[in-house]
């Protein structure tokens, strides 16, 4: 017989068919029905149908997929920590308040195929994302988990880090990131570099808007390391984090150098050498303890004001000890951290850099209730002289104070630039430049206060008045000048000195006669260049007085693009 709707299928009985010719078995059989009328499509038993799932079960089986997902694979938490390391997780726990962390894309896996990725899918791809509150505060985080893929940056693992970024830009909030990283994922080829490139860019676009925090736990190598030198504040922690270029392997093949990981990128080299950390720690809980305190410290973006506590009426607040702590004779050293203890409120301080470029200081403290960033000459460390590196790290706390709309107190106390060929072929000029830019361009309220030498060009790089503070207070142990006395006198008087039958005592004289005349207290106050001349024991209620004064500055930018700081 023949079925209707399908001419020429032939079937003798239910179970036997008849084959067709080949050219007839081009096309499939369709079964047709006509109204009314339905057709089998199969005979035997009735399909059988899993049961439906009930929404006790979905809950039970999404539970058990996120304990999963957050315990993470044992064997590699074990070697973590055996590394004396923390997890991604642990790490979040101890930098932001209980029970506050909102994760994103949990569930995110790479799409990568090739070199045997396929049948390796870690949920997270590797990374940790989302969001939190430090002391109640909104910060957007992402902790690299070094127990998946080694931490190593895929296109998914970039995908979240670009999330956590645009969200931290969008809503105005710090970004911290946690690296923990051994690079990018070469079985990803391109797409990896592909996705440390957005991370750059969208670093430099919030540069200036929101702060930026980088924390390098453990290896961060290659293009990596970019990223915390993108950040305006880098923590490192001593023996497990690393950070460099090209590792010791490509050095030792290159140059013939035999250096080990630390030696190369380790955190005191970074920390004391090249400049790249800001602060130092020896273990992962200090480190982040520390980190909550700078956040208590800073504005959540460039629109907001830092947070400010009660003031403890420091514009009453008379403090002798520092007519004690600096001594009259202009070339005895002392301590400029305590200098700034005494200004701040409680003594407390926040030092950037502290072994990287120790003639020169730079500090985030409270003074009033207010937060201010404190910039000072360190006379212990070449008499406090400006060279390359102070100069640079200098001007990059003030560009980041005027970002972020932070007062800025310049306490001076500076012979001049560092001289030397070494300094010259250095590029002392264009560093020193750097600083200079950063201060003219700063509109931030902005104090000077001189406490003994101010000299020559480096004078004037300290916030001067010629370069736009707004304030400038001096002690009476002031001394501004071109040069020092005695080496204005050396000069001025070369062949008198030569000709004479006693010099030392005609130099003696003349150095007398020099400072009476050009750097007593009083000259350049007479002249406009100095506001007043302060007892040392008033500074810091005048400075927080000035600060008051100062609080409504508004300086407008100049309308251009922007500027072309002298890197």
């Amino acid at each position: 017989m023949t079925l209707q709707g399908d001419p020429g299928a032939q079937r003798t009985e239910d179970s036997e068919v008849v084959p067709l010719p080949e050219d007839r078995l081009r096309r499939p059989r369709v079964p047709r029905a006509t109204d009314g009328q339905v057709i089998p499509l199969a005979r035997g038993a009735e399909p059988v149908h899993p049961p439906q799932p009930t929404m006790p079960l979905l809950r039970a089986q999404r539970d058990e997929l996120r304990e999963h997902i957050v315990d993470g694979r044992l064997d590699g938490v074990r070697r973590q920590h055996s590394l004396g390391k923390h997890t991604a997780r642990e790490r979040l726990d101890l930098l932001l308040d209980p029970d506050s962390f909102t994760e994103v894309e949990l569930y995110r896996r790479h799409q990568a195929n090739g070199l045997g990725l396929a049948e390796n899918r870690p949920y997270t791809d590797g990374v940790i994302a989302g969001s939190g509150t430090i002391d109640g505060r909104r910060v957007f985080v992402y902790a690299q988990d070094f127990t998946v893929f080694g931490g190593s940056l895929g296109e998914a693992h970039a995908a979240k880090i670009h999330k956590v970024l645009d969200l931290a830009i969008a809503t105005g909030s710090p970004l911290i990131g946690l690296n923990d990283s051994g690079g990018a994922r070469i079985q990803e080829g391109v797409m990896a570099l592909d996705g440390y490139g957005g991370i750059f860019r969208r670093q430099v676009e919030a540069s200036g808007v929101i702060p930026q925090i980088s924390v390098v736990l453990g290896p961060c190598a290659g293009g990596a390391a970019y990223s915390p030198a993108l950040a305006d504040f880098v923590f490192m922690v001593r023996d497990t984090a690393r950070m460099y270029l090209t590792g010791p392997d490509v050095v030792e093949t290159v140059t013939g150098e035999r250096v080990s990981h630390d030696e190369l990128g380790g955190a005191d080299v970074h920390g004391a050498s090249s400049g790249v950390a800001t602060v130092v720690h020896d273990d992962e809980e200090s480190c982040l303890a520390d980190v909550r305190y700078l956040v208590s410290l800073l504005p959540s973006n460039y629109l907001e004001p830092a947070p400010r506590e009660p003031s403890q009426d420091a514009g009453k607040d008379r403090r002798p000890r520092f007519a004690e702590l600096v001594p009259v004779e202009p070339n005895k050293p002392y301590d400029m951290r305590e200098v700034f203890a005494e200004l701040a409120d409680d003594g407390e301080f926040f030092e950037l850099h502290e072994r990287w470029a120790q003639n020169v200081l730079c500090a985030l403290a409270r003074i009033d209730g207010r937060v201010v960033g404190l910039v000072g000459n360190q006379p212990v460390v070449f008499a406090g002289v400006l060279d390359g590196p102070a100069s640079q790290k200098a001007a990059r706390f003030v560009r980041f104070c005027d970002a972020f709309s932070i007062p800025l107190v310049t306490l001076v106390d500076v012979p001049g630039f560092l001289p030397g060929v070494e300094q010259e072929h250095s590029g002392i000029i264009r560093h020193g430049a750097q600083l200079l830019h950063a201060y003219c361009e700063a509109t931030v309220p902005r104090v000077q206060v001189i406490l003994r030498k101010a000299y020559g060009g480096a004078y004037i790089v300290m916030d001067s008045r010629s370069i736009g503070t707004d304030l400038s207070l001096a002690w009476p142990t002031n001394q501004i000048a071109v040069m020092g006395a005695e080496g204005a006198v050396n000069v001025l008087f070369r062949k008198d000195l030569a000709a004479a039958a006693d010099p030392d005592a005609l130099r003696a004289r003349l150095v007398a006669e020099y400072t009476e005349e050009f750097m007593s207290p009083q000259y350049s106050a007479e002249r406009g260049l100095v506001d007043d001349i302060i007892d040392p024991a008033d500074t810091r209620s005048a400075v927080a007085r000035a600060l008051d004064m100062l609080q409504d500055k508004r300086k407008a930018a100049p309308q251009r693009k922007h500027g072309n700081h002298p890197i």
